[in-house]
């Protein structure tokens, strides 16, 4: 492999100059344990598939301004090795916009701490810290280019830029970032199928791919339009699609997915099929689609995949396997394990509890202000934060305005919830009437993700704006940024103390593993809305409006011994319930 010299030819990709087609895969080292990668991979080349493709995102690997983090499961440099040991080639995404419905487009949260800052545009202060970030990471990747022996053939320019702005002097700084710093295998920019996505995504000199999941008789020659020589590639075929919550679990018929790819290669166009194992947004993770209606993802990025969440087999993984077979010759059969092995643990009552306006004091410190900013002003970037002001009497019954308030609100007045509000809630919602002796006032407010696709990319997050009381402006507030990194300073009180809160309230249990752990999927039955932390590391969201109910835990998260399980509940467990109870199950739910 590492001998080998891969170009971009007339009509076809290029490896020691004999024609070659690419047929990738899409696995995110990032969505899946380290623990892992060494099986998704395996499977990958079991079902054919000759290239890996991976986004690099720089919220990962740059969590806080100025430190870097390229190690355990964000190492990217042991990944690309791994993918070379088992045969692979590389495309690699390093941004620093990767999309992919990953918080923020993959963008880190503390970008918005500054006033002055225009996100993918020639913005002084945002390419200020990209050119920071691609001085770290890029010196990582470029060893890894075939050219220096390693499998990278393709490195991507941005992602979807011309579904966000026109700013040619942009991505070509990307591009010239990119090669700068030693990038010399061939560029490629990957936009949708539309004129104004492929005319505003190019980069002059740079290869022009597309990304669709249906209809290729049309959508090919219509790349070859703006690509008018070269070979022809879909950078992203969509053979399934991710889950916003509230909305039905995406599933794609098997054959029809297969009959797609199937047309594709037979117009010798090289393919990367999106998702081949989706993975997981682990803990608070997940993107959200914000243009229009605010559509947060769910933890699960199953994208009714070859390979499910959990890295088992589907339908769609024979039938890929075979249509590449007709098209691409094959080597030697690939050994491996269709499933990953699980366990059903049963089910753990809650043993204690813990309110959060109790503890409040412990979790997150003051901070006075005239009116609410958003959290990322206060230094955070996930979690929830709490607003808290003392509404002055009597006042007749008025309206509620939480302007622009992103995502969910819970409404308290005194210590009772009086109301939860949606960003996509048309505002009034909420009246108040104030007693001459005034009332207090708290607004818990979720943060469900930043967006990650569209011109709403620019997604702060708690109350964004102002709260007012009718026409009235509401001042002097104290905020309580609750990031949740410690739940240790978490006050718990035991079972004998248990009783159904009206409040955000912390659940937990210990559970003993005797063996060595096997991969699971957590359950509530009694919970209603929510996030899951195992051993103290966030894993999922919950809600029971699905189409998520049931979350993934690998057991790479899990020790042999005692392990703990917090929940924390926002809304309330069903009917009012005393120890409510966890269920550790061997299937997933994703109805």
């Amino acid at each position: 492999m590492g001998n080998s010299v891969f170009s971009v030819g007339s009509d076809y990709f290029l490896l020691d100059e004999q024609p070659f087609t690419i047929a990738a895969a899409a696995l995110h080292y990032f969505r899946v344990p380290k623990e892992y990668w060494r099986d998704r991979l395996l499977k990958m080349r079991a079902c054919g598939f000759n290239t890996v493709i991976t986004s690099i995102p720089w919220n990962i690997h740059e969590p806080r301004e100025g430190a870097f983090c390229f190690s355990d499961d964000a190492n990217v440099e042991d990944f690309l090795d791994l993918a070379q040991e088992l045969g692979l080639y590389a495309i690699v995404c390093p941004g620093p916009f990767i999309g992919c419905d990953w918080e923020f487009g993959g963008f880190p949260w503390w970008l918005l701490r500054y006033d002055d800052i225009e996100l993918r545009c020639m913005n002084e202060r945002f390419i200020g810290f990209v050119d920071k970030y691609f001085d770290e990471l890029i010196p990582r990747i470029a060893p890894h280019q075939l050219s220096a022996g390693g499998n990278i053939i393709l490195v991507q320019v941005e992602n979807e830029y011309g579904s966000y702005g026109d700013d040619s002097a942009y991505m070509k700084h990307i591009a010239d970032a990119l090669t700068s710093r030693g990038i010399n295998m061939p560029l490629i920019t990957s936009d949708g199928i539309e004129d104004h996505n492929l005319v505003c995504g190019a980069v002059e000199g740079v290869l022009r791919t597309a990304k669709f999941g249906a209809n290729p008789s049309v959508n090919l020659p219509y790349l070859r339009e703006f690509q008018t020589e070269g070979p022809l590639f879909v950078s992203e075929f969509w053979n399934g699609w991710f889950d916003t919550w509230g909305y039905q679990h995406y599933q794609r018929d098997p054959k029809d997915a297969a009959r797609s790819l199937q047309r594709i290669m037979a117009d010798d166009a090289s393919i990367a099929t999106y998702m081949f194992c989706g993975g997981t947004n682990f803990g608070f993770m997940n993107g959200a689609m914000a243009d229009g209606e605010f559509k947060p993802v769910v933890n699960s990025y199953d994208c009714d995949g070859l390979l499910t969440e959990a890295g088992d087999l589907t339908k769609k993984f024979e039938l890929f396997k075979s249509t590449i077979a007709n098209h691409i010759r094959q080597g030697e059969e690939v050994q491996m394990d269709p499933q990953v092995p699980k366990a059903r643990y049963g089910e753990i009552p809650m043993s204690h509890c813990a309110d959060l306006f109790e503890n409040l004091e412990n979790i997150a410190g003051p901070v006075e202000m005239l009116k609410p900013v958003p959290m990322e002003k206060l230094g955070q970037g996930y979690g929830y934060i709490l607003y808290r002001t003392h509404l002055n009497g009597p006042r007749d019954y008025m309206p509620l305005y939480i302007n622009d308030l992103h995502d969910r609100g819970y409404i308290y007045v005194g210590n009772d919830l009086y109301a939860v509000q949606s960003r996509n809630d048309e505002p009034a919602k909420v009246y108040l009437k104030v007693p001459e002796e005034g009332l207090d006032l708290s607004i818990l407010v979720e943060n469900m993700g930043h967006a990650s696709f569209g011109c709403e990319l620019k997604d702060y997050k708690g109350i964004t704006d102002s709260v007012q009381l009718g026409s009235t402006f509401v001042y002097n507030w104290t905020a309580y940024p609750i990031e949740l990194s410690d739940l240790s300073v978490i006050n718990f009180k035991p079972d004998s103390d248990m009783y159904f809160f009206d409040h955000p309230t912390f659940y937990k249990a210990q559970f003993i593993l005797d063996e060595t752990p096997a991969d699971t999927f957590v359950k509530l039955p009694d919970f209603t809305h929510g996030m899951i932390f195992i051993n103290g590391r966030p894993l999922s969201r919950y809600w029971n409006k699905g189409p998520q109910r049931s979350a993934y835990l690998p057991a790479p998260f899990l020790i042999q011994g005692v392990n703990e399980i917090v929940v924390f509940e926002l809304e309330g467990v069903r009917n009012g319930k005393h120890n409510p109870i966890v269920f550790f199950d061997n299937k997933p739910d994703l109805t």
